[in-house]
């Protein structure tokens, strides 16, 4: 909020610091003036909070690595990119570094569009695994980033939430144990089923025959 009892109106009005960002419209605003601001000079900031990407750009990830330079200086290949380790959450950066690197997965989830448009039952929450999932992969692939490492924290709010505190950023968890719960929710949660179904890229792990992901063990449903 911008009104006059609003943290960022106060914030503003205390510390002088006048440029505020919407994180839901993306629309800058200058407080407490409260007028929005139009400056095409912002765009870096938007982009960072939520990179898109084209279907020929993807297309191309794979045959044109270079490298890109950060806004801090530093340079990095994108892809190959730090996700910051907040308490104990290293085994899931591990798994979740590994997955963005797996191009027919990477591929899909890129690009918003594929999903988007899914529907879910009423109160279901997993479906927030594939949208976080979705976003730290644009972040981690994006090439203009403000530096050279990604925080994941968005996405382990979510892993914690659906896995009801299975595995969490506190402790220690098993990185195996991790990849087979993921990835078993996130094809759950894009419409495949263990025997019936199988979700749109259920094929990417699990071949043709579109059951349950092969690589993942029984004992670990989402």
């Amino acid at each position: 909020g911008r009104g006059l009892k609003s943290h960022a109106y106060i914030h503003s009005v205390q510390l002088s610091h006048h440029v505020f960002l919407n994180l839901h419209t993306l629309k800058f605003y200058c407080l407490p003036d409260n007028y929005e601001i139009i400056d095409s000079s912002l765009e870096d900031i938007t982009y960072v909070l939520k990179p898109t990407f084209t279907a020929q750009h993807i297309a191309h990830l794979d045959k044109q690595a270079k490298l890109s330079r950060a806004y801090d200086g530093t340079t990095y290949l994108p892809g190959i990119v730090g996700l910051n380790n907040i308490k104990a959450n290293d085994y899931a950066n591990a798994v979740l570094q590994a997955l963005s690197n797996v191009p027919p997965l990477r591929n899909y989830f890129l690009e918003e569009e594929n999903y988007r448009h899914i529907q879910r039952p009423p109160g279901d929450i997993m479906f927030l695994l594939v949208q976080r999932f979705g976003e730290l992969m644009r972040k981690l692939w994006n090439p203009r980033n403000f530096k050279a490492h990604v925080s994941p924290h968005e996405m382990l709010q979510a892993v914690v939430l659906c896995s009801k505190k299975n595995f969490q950023i506190t402790k220690q968890g098993d990185g195996v144990e991790f990849l087979s719960w993921f990835l078993n929710a996130l094809h759950a949660a894009l419409g495949g089923t263990k025997r019936k179904k199988k979700s749109e890229w259920g094929e990417v792990l699990g071949g043709p025959s579109g059951a349950a992901v092969p690589l993942l063990s029984p004992c670990c449903p989402p």
